[in-house]
C-alpha cells in the first residue's frame, strides 16, 4: 500500500480544485442525454461495447462520480444510484446538473479506499463503477478490498483506467505519450506527478489478477479499446489517436464477486 492514503486523497482533492472548472461543460453535454453513453476519452458507445448491460433495478455505487453523467445515464436507465466523490468541486457540478435536468440520486463527500463502513455498508450493490475515478486515483491495495466488500455476491465491479501499455510509455509529468517504453512495468503502483502533485495509481496486469482473485473477485472481461479511425478530436493532448489506434490506450475490466 502507499504510506499515507489521507495524504494522498488531499493531494488529490487539491487537483481537481483547478482542474474541476474543465469538466463543466463536458459533464453538462454528457448530462443532457442527447449523446448516448459511452467511455473514456474517445466516449465509445456503452451500447456497441455492451459492457454494463441492463442496469434496471440495480443497485449501483458511482466509485468517484466527477460530475455524474454516469449516475444520470444508469438513474435514468431504472438504476439506484448512490454516488460519492473526492473533490468538493467536482460534487458542487454535480449537484447544480441534478437540479438542472432534474435527476436525483444521494451523493457524498468521501474517498475511495478510505469508506466508512457505517456509510457505506457491505453487499449493498450489485455494481459499482469507475471510470478514470477511485480506481485511478486511489491505491488498488486498499479499493479492490474495499469494492469487494461492497458487492453482493454475483455483483460486478466494472471499471476503466489507462491502458497498462499507455502508462508505460508516459513518462511521469510529460507532455505527451512516447511509442518507447518509459516505466519500469514490475514497479507499476503509486504514480506522483511532479508538476501539480496529484496522484494516480496502476498495476501490472499480472498483479491486477492476483488482486483481485485474492478478495473474491473473478475476471470476466478485459477490453482494450481501440477509438475508431473517424474518431473526434480529443481535449487531451497527451496521448494522440494514432497513437491509440495502434496500442490500447484504455482498458475495461470487469470482475464478478464470486
Amino acid at each position: 500500500m502507499s504510506g499515507d492514503p489521507q495524504a494522498d486523497a488531499l493531494a488529490n482533492r487539491q487537483a481537481w480544485a483547478e482542474w474541476a472548472a474543465d469538466y463543466v461543460e463536458p459533464g453538462r453535454r454528457a448530462w443532457t442525454g442527447e449523446r448516448a453513453a459511452g467511455w473514456g476519452m474517445w466516449h465509445q458507445p456503452e451500447s456497441d461495447l455492451g459492457v454494463l448491460g441492463n442496469a434496471a433495478g440495480l443497485d449501483v455505487l458511482d466509485y468517484g462520480c466527477g460530475t455524474g453523467y454516469w449516475s444520470a445515464w444508469l438513474t435514468r436507465a431504472g438504476a439506484r444510484v448512490t454516488a460519492f466523490d473526492n473533490s468538493p468541486a467536482q460534487l458542487a457540478t454535480c449537484r447544480r446538473f441534478q437540479e438542472e435536468f432534474g435527476v436525483e440520486f444521494p451523493t457524498q463527500l468521501a474517498s475511495a479506499g478510505l469508506l466508512d463502513p457505517a456509510a457505506f455498508p457491505d453487499a449493498s450493490f450489485d455494481l459499482v463503477l469507475s471510470e478514470y475515478a477511485g480506481l485511478t486515483w486511489a491505491d488498488p491495495y486498499r479499493t479492490i478490498p474495499e469494492c469487494a466488500r461492497l458487492l453482493r455476491t454475483g455483483g460486478r465491479l466494472v471499471f476503466l483506467k489507462i491502458g497498462v501499455l499507455l502508462q508505460v510509455c508516459w513518462s511521469i509529468g510529460a507532455a505527451a505519450t512516447t511509442e518507447e517504453l518509459q516505466l519500469d512495468y514490475h514497479s507499476l503502483h503509486r504514480i506522483e506527478d511532479p508538476n501539480d502533485g496529484s496522484v494516480a495509481f496502476d498495476l501490472p496486469s499480472g498483479e491486477w489478477i492476483r488482486l483481485f482473485r485474492e478478495n473474491g473477485l473473478v475476471v470476466e472481461s478485459l477490453r482494450e479499446l481501440r477509438p475508431p479511425t473517424d474518431a473526434p478530436p480529443i481535449r487531451h493532448t497527451f496521448v494522440t489517436l494514432d497513437w491509440a489506434r495502434k496500442w490500447p490506450a484504455e482498458e475495461i475490466w470487469t470482475v464478478r464477486k464470486a
